[in-house]
């Protein structure tokens, strides 16, 4: 034993220790004998989350055997291909793993088909555009061209089809929005394999127009019409969105990055749940699903084969030791307490957004319907997104700064900030603290100023001025908010 076991197991801990800390110590304790450095890393980290409330929406805490079950030796396996169909030998076990987790999220989402290797959710994106345009524009234009595959096209037969996959156009909501980088933004690849088209929200009530979308969509007839969101804080009734899409020949894919934990937890139901009107549907495995860094596919069974083709279309070989790792994550997914818990993320989120605005805080859309809320500190606090952000990070409290819709700020300072509840959640954390959190916010904002560079003589908007007292105070308040739930407590180091 070592350092961190044995301190764990000399606190009265002998007779009924937790299986899964004694793991992750004895793991930290090897691995501290030969690499010092990395493990104070971990551990430095470790106490770094524990000393703050993390508001970012697009991060969670993963389960212990969820990362024990990324520390394994299918590391060292190529996997290259599907179950059943790998282009290495040897693969019966990645097999067996990747097909459990492929059938779990079945079980959960309903779904035809899933799909467990890529890396992220940018990842899983590209391989659902590509899928699209494989089944829309390539496969048809083989069959007219008398040909089976495209190994069969001649190099002038080949540059036409690629061509033609190049006219493919994308319509998704914009990055100000509350759109995502992959969903067409100009300095993402997605703007760059199609033709990108964006949509934005109504600048009345800031919700999405759907009789403004679908006359958008019939002007433009988009190959992918895309849904879903990083920083919208409404829920998007897919029905509508599906029958936009039969009007003007799109295929519909919906990103539920963020929200798939509420899917999966039974929060977002009938039209609101996106399984039973897209064609395909992308996610993280890492937000509010609450498993390991990567992503995953859900689709019809018509794009299937197209989705299974993800490598080597678009990705190399999968990582076979974070698919045992998402395995887990999914099989405690399906839970009657995971769907509590996913209740419980939109019911703060709610509690958090109906504080503020007790304050007269500008929230974009004027609420909440899920995960986040999106604060507008310029018109409510005279702050950018970034002065924002680093004021409240020296308070303890985590957040990112977000552009909201309209934002003349841009993307790197912004006007606004997001704030997520599914890690808050995930501690313990319920309506009471929800009530502190918006106080402790709202006080650090409304005392924070923009700070004087000495050497240029001009504002900076990265730096802040917080009056001490407050500082004092709200890390104090912070501080007593995070011992009545510890983070994996079960963990002394």
């Amino acid at each position: 034993m070592g350092a961190f076991l044995d301190a764990y197991l000399s606190k009265e801990k002998k007779n009924s220790p937790d299986k899964g800390a004694v793991a992750y110590l004895a793991t930290l304790d090897f691995l501290a004998q030969d690499h010092p450095e990395m493990v104070d890393s971990v551990v430095k980290e470790l106490k770094d989350q524990r000393n703050h409330i993390k508001l970012i929406a697009s991060e969670n805490y993963s389960s212990l055997a969820t990362q024990l079950a990324m520390g394994n030796l299918l590391t060292d396996k190529y996997s290259e291909g599907k179950v059943g169909h790998r282009f290495y030998a040897g693969c019966e076990n990645v097999d067996n793993i990747e097909r459990k987790a492929c059938d779990e999220l079945i079980k959960i989402f309903g779904c035809d088909h899933a799909y467990v290797q890529p890396h992220s959710g940018a990842d899983a994106n590209l391989i659902a555009y590509w899928a699209i345009l494989t089944e829309k524009i390539q496969n048809p234009l083989i069959e007219k061209l008398n040909k089976k595959s495209v190994d069969q096209l001649t190099d002038e037969e080949y540059e036409t089809v690629r061509n033609q996959l190049s006219k493919g156009k994308l319509l998704g909501m914009s990055l100000a929005s509350g759109g995502h980088l992959t969903h067409g933004y100009r300095h993402n690849v997605s703007s760059k394999m199609m033709q990108a088209f964006t949509y934005d929200v109504d600048p009345t009530t800031e919700m999405i127009d759907y009789a403004a979308l679908d006359k958008q969509a019939k002007e433009v007839r988009p190959t992918v019409l895309v849904a879903g969101y990083s920083a919208y804080p409404r829920n998007i009734n897919f029905a509508k969105m599906k029958e936009i899409a039969a009007g003007c020949g799109a295929t519909l894919l919906v990103d539920m990055a963020h929200f798939s934990g509420l899917v999966a937890g039974k929060v977002m139901k009938g039209e609101y749940n996106p399984i039973a009107y897209a064609d395909i549907v992308t996610s993280t495995t890492h937000k509010s699903i609450r498993g390991p860094r990567g992503g995953m596919i859900l689709c019809k069974q018509a794009y299937a084969e197209a989705v299974d083709k993800g490598c080597p279309m678009v990705i190399g070989g999968p990582l076979p030791h974070v698919m045992a790792a998402k395995l887990v994550a999914f099989k405690e997914a399906n839970t009657p307490d995971f769907c509590s818990y996913a209740a419980r993320i939109v019911e703060n989120a709610q509690e958090l957004a109906k504080n503020f605005l007790q304050k007269d805080v500008k929230l974009f859309t004027g609420g909440t319907d899920n995960h986040l809320l999106v604060i507008d500190v310029k018109t409510s606090y005279g702050l950018t997104g970034r002065q924002a952000e680093t004021a409240l990070n020296q308070g303890g409290l985590t957040v990112n700064r977000n552009m909201i819709p309209f934002d003349t700020e841009g993307p790197w300072y912004t006007s606004g900030i997001r704030i997520g509840t599914p890690a808050i959640t995930t501690r313990g954390f319920g309506k009471e603290e929800m009530v502190e959190i918006a106080n402790l916010i709202h006080l650090v904002l409304t005392n924070t100023s923009r700070a004087t560079v000495v050497k240029t003589g001009m504002p900076s908007r990265a730096k802040v001025r917080i009056e001490a007292r407050v500082l004092e105070e709200v890390k104090s308040r912070v501080a007593a908010l995070l011992g009545r739930h510890p983070l994996y407590p079960e963990l002394e180091v």
